[in-house]
């Protein structure tokens, strides 16, 4: 039985999308022709982990980094020459938005207490851009782990 989602009055087959993606595209990257693989400097990681807040203290985590890169630049290889930007795969379909139905309310001091701190009836969350090791500490790291 095909999945249907119901958006007003509209219900929405969703077999019916995945005729509107090409299961077979015209397009296909060379096999012979092997991306060359883009190594991650250290000044490059350190940027990179203080935007993202992200802590690439392994040569795993730099080793998986760099595929994804590499993935990524594979879509450089697409030729999408006359080819229209698509905003959805629904685009040529018009989508009814329903009203809302609100079923409870005014249970503020109930949600409230799943906090661990709360500041005038709000959740507090805990700081997040605290910063991360400084680019010398974090090669003495990866030069001690080998």
């Amino acid at each position: 039985m095909p999945s249907t989602f119901s958006q007003g009055n509209f219900p929405l087959n969703v077999e019916s999308i995945k005729h509107t993606i090409d299961q077979n595209p015209e397009w296909q990257l060379e096999e012979q022709k092997p991306l060359p693989q883009k190594k991650v400097t250290m000044e490059l990681l350190d940027h990179l982990e203080r935007l993202a807040l992200v802590d690439f203290r392994n040569w795993e985590g730099v080793e998986r980094l760099e595929k994804a890169i590499q993935f990524a630049d594979q879509l450089h290889e697409v030729n999408t020459e006359g080819i229209e930007p698509m905003d959805s795969v629904l685009e040529d379909r018009c989508l009814y938005l329903r009203g809302d139905n609100i079923t409870e309310g005014n249970c503020t001091k109930e949600l409230l207490q799943n906090a661990s701190q709360t500041a005038e009836e709000y959740f507090e969350a805990p700081p997040g851009n605290i910063p991360l090791p400084k680019l010398e500490e974090h090669e003495s790291f990866l030069q001690d782990s080998n």
